[in-house]
């Protein structure tokens, strides 16, 4: 199915350029122009990048720890 009609890009040329490690629809723009005319299909572009698990920046994000350690107290006593 096509995802860009202006540049004639298919979910699953969107989805190799992911598995080659373009996590953003600015990267994936910058691979095959996808996004880059009209704009219509960076929301569609968006959802197809966060089903994939393969990014780098998606591994990245799940290690991140959840919340930051607290701070010691430093106030004058």
């Amino acid at each position: 199915m096509y995802v860009c009609s202006c540049f004639g890009i298919t979910e699953q040329q969107v989805k190799q350029h992911s598995d080659s490690g373009r996590c953003t629809p600015r990267q994936i723009a910058s691979a095959c122009k996808a996004g880059t005319d009209c704009g219509s299909c960076v929301k569609r572009i968006q959802a197809l990048l966060g089903r994939g698990a393969g990014c780098a920046t998606a591994t990245r994000l799940e290690q991140t720890p959840a919340a930051a350690p607290a701070l010691p107290d430093t106030r004058a006593a």
